[in-house]
Formats: C-alpha cells, structure tokens, sequence
C-alpha cells in the first residue's frame, strides 16, 4: 500500500523543470521528508537506456508510434524500479515528467488518438496518477531561447514552434480539465520566486 507522496513537475521545454525539482527536493530534505528525485524518461539504468535512444538527434526518422512505445517501456521501468519501491517506504517521490508529457507530446503534439495512449498508459502504469502535479507554465519562443542559451539540444527541441505550440496547448488542457491535481506555476518569473510559489503549492498539498 503507498504511504509516500507521489510529485511531478511538468511543462514545455525551457521551463526550468530539473532546476525547480531539485531546489523542491532539497527544500523538504530540509524538512525532513526523506526524498527521491528522478526524471522521465531515466531513473533506472533500463529507462536511461532508453531516454538516449529516445532524445539523440541522430534518430530523427523514428516513427511517432516507436516513440510512444519506448516512452511507456522507460515508465513501467521507472515505476517497477524506483518510484513504487521508494513510495512504498513512505518517502516523496519528485519526478521531473510522468505520463502528462505522453499525452501532451504524443497526443497533442504528434496527433496520436488520446484513447490510445491513455490505454497504453493504464496498461503501464496501472492508472497510477501523482498526488500532485506542477506544471510550469511559460510562452514557447522563451522556453526555446532559455534552452538555447545553455546549449541544451535534442531530438524533440528540434521540432518547429508549432509543434512545441500544441505541446503547450495540450498542458493546459489537462490542467483545466485536473484542477485538483495540477497546479499552475507561471515559469516567467525568476528562479526562487518560482521556487516560493512551488513550496506553498506543496505545503498545502501535506498538509
């Protein structure tokens, strides 16, 4: 049976994510919450396997389907391997991307039916959700430029803006549809004031 709590961080490239997970996980160690971070898709040695095939600019031709495929493969890793054992021992669980990135990328992104991949995610991650969700959220020419800025390219950044646009599009909607779940950061503002407003957010959600 979970004890521990289960929390992701979501949102379009350039928004900060792995920044903004590590500051949290840092923050309730303080507090003595005993954490985990990890990162999708990776966590397990499988998973990161996987995230290099997935991310590696040479692989441009992969089929969108591939892609999901390998995606759900990475969770059910992740899952089975480090985030049920650790929720399991009453920990919090910090995950920079879950199964929200599947439907925004390859739902709203790629066209892919979302009937598929939410059967595909159920098979997966046996419906497993994160108690909460934070979705940093952030114009896409500024997540792109951020990201540029510190050189950081892969195999999804290299898609057009418009791409990136229905990504962006897809977060929302699932925040608008999960109010209870997903919180909405704005990624705009500086580094701590996002980190303030993600602590209280989280705070809340202990209590």
């Amino acid at each position: 049976m979970k004890k521990g709590i289960f929390i992701s961080l979501e949102g379009i490239e350039g928004t900060g994510k792995s920044t903004q997970a590590k500051l949290l996980s840092e923050y309730l160690l303080k507090k003595g919450y005993k954490t985990v971070l990890t990162q999708e898709p990776g966590g397990t040695l499988i998973s990161s396997q996987i995230r290099k095939v997935l991310l590696s600019t040479k692989h441009h031709r992969m089929d969108y389907m591939a892609e999901l495929l390998l995606y759900n493969a990475a969770r059910i890793q992740h899952i089975k391997e480090k985030i049920l054992p650790a929720l399991n021992s009453g920990k919090v669980v910090i995950t920079d991307r879950f199964s929200d990135s599947t439907i925004a990328y390859q739902g709203y992104g790629r066209g892919i039916s979302l009937k598929l991949i939410d059967a595909l995610d159920r098979i997966a991650t046996s419906g497993m959700r994160p108690d909460l969700t934070i979705l940093l959220d952030l114009d896409v020419e500024t997540g792109l430029r951020r990201n540029k800025r510190i050189n950081k390219r892969d195999r999804l950044e290299l898609e057009d803006v418009e791409f990136h646009k229905k990504v962006r599009e897809g977060f929302l909607e699932l925040a608008a549809m999960e109010p209870e779940r997903i919180k909405l950061v704005k990624a705009s503002k500086g580094i701590d004031e996002v980190h303030r407003e993600i602590v209280k957010i989280v705070e809340k959600g202990l209590k």
